[in-house]
């Protein structure tokens, strides 16, 4: 017997075209996604991704610190854009909601822990993850990052491979409260640096920040002599992220 007689079929040959069919569909579905929310998000600039956990009550020190720099960001005049969710989510969209410029969530359709917060201006959902994290490079001038899970994490390192790499252009990377990333950050260093997995200059791309001022304070720093919207090199860049 041949492995191929081994291996039964996922579906019967009769059902191959029905899923191929769905396949098709689906990617027109996706296209949808990254046209509708580009169309709503273009005009939004500046803008500051924020990122943290879900399971962060409104009493805790986290979300405070959240709402604190996203009101301080909105009254400085950037667009606040975070995950449209409950805990540092909310803390952020809240924090702009209250400011000057408008506060945007991305949300997604999760069967767990998601579900929308009430402080949106601007409020878009997706079901592929793809396509809302790709929302949160292109539209943003900083990345604000505040303790979170495997949701926060895949989201900085997804932006720090973009810049790495050269597929995105550099923006500040911002992570909040330095204790909570300190066992992170050493780890970088004598692992990922000692074992030339990256080179030093790398861990250059994060700063590490524990108070709102400072952290408005690095973002203007950064674009001191140039102006918040994409070079025009920078703005082919985004284009083919």
């Amino acid at each position: 017997m041949t492995a191929k007689e081994k291996i039964p079929p996922s579906a019967p040959s009769s059902m191959a075209p029905r899923f191929n069919a769905r396949e098709s569909w689906r990617i027109f579905g996706i296209m949808a996604e990254f046209v509708e929310a580009t169309e709503r998000l273009n005009a939004i600039r500046p803008a500051v991704s924020i990122f943290g956990s879900a399971r962060i009550p409104p009493d805790h020190m986290y979300y405070i610190l959240a709402e604190k720099i996203s009101r301080l960001l909105s009254d400085a005049g950037f667009a606040v854009i975070s995950g449209g969710g409950p805990g540092i989510m909310e803390a952020a969209n809240k924090g702009a909601y209250f400011g000057k410029s408008p506060s945007i969530g991305l949300n997604i359709q999760l069967p767990m822990e998601q579900s929308s917060n009430p402080y949106q201006d601007i409020s878009q959902t997706f079901q592929h993850f793809f396509a809302r994290k790709f929302m949160f490079v292109r539209f943003a001038s900083a990345y604000v990052v505040m303790p979170g899970g495997f949701g926060t994490l895949d989201e900085l390192m997804e932006a720090l491979t973009l810049i790495q790499t050269g597929k995105s252009r550099k923006i500040p990377i911002i992570l909040v409260h330095g204790p909570f990333w300190k066992g992170m950050i050493d780890w970088f260093r004598e692992r990922l640096v000692a074992e030339r997995m990256i080179n030093p200059e790398d861990l250059d791309l994060i700063q590490v920040i524990d108070t709102p001022e400072e952290v408005v304070e690095a973002i203007f720093k950064h674009y001191e002599h140039r102006g918040f919207l994409p070079l025009p090199e920078e703005h082919e860049l985004l284009l083919n992220l």
